[in-house]
């Protein structure tokens, strides 16, 4: 790649970003634009990450009123105020595609005992 874009990459990068992985659930603080500029959370599983560097984005699992929604975001995005870890998961997968097909206790993911 040009040593031009991978500067301007780099450049964008955040620096604080909350390490975690597939099967954690977390809750993602979004900065909503407007007039006022609104924080809204959205708490859920972790169930994909993907690519690397500035194009690194991650999707998230949560049931609403029995169904099931899923938001991505990327993650060096400026509309993200804050990653917060709530649960370390065990999980054997790169992606839980599978959590999309189950419902109620079903879906969960075993937690990491402390």
């Amino acid at each position: 790649m040009n040593e031009i874009i991978k500067n301007l990459e780099a450049a964008q990068l955040k620096a604080d970003v909350t390490k975690f992985n597939v099967g954690d659930t977390i809750r993602v603080t979004a900065i909503i634009p407007g007039e006022k500029n609104k924080k809204q959370a959205f708490e859920g599983i972790v169930i994909k990450k993907q690519n690397g560097g500035i194009r690194e984005t991650f999707t998230v699992r949560k049931i609403a009123s029995g169904v099931g929604v899923e938001k991505t975001w990327p993650l060096h995005s400026p509309r993200i105020d804050s990653i917060e870890v709530i649960k370390k998961g065990i999980v054997r997968r790169a992606k839980l595609y599978y959590l999309r097909d189950r419902v109620g206790k079903a879906a969960k993911v075993k937690e990491v005992l402390r």
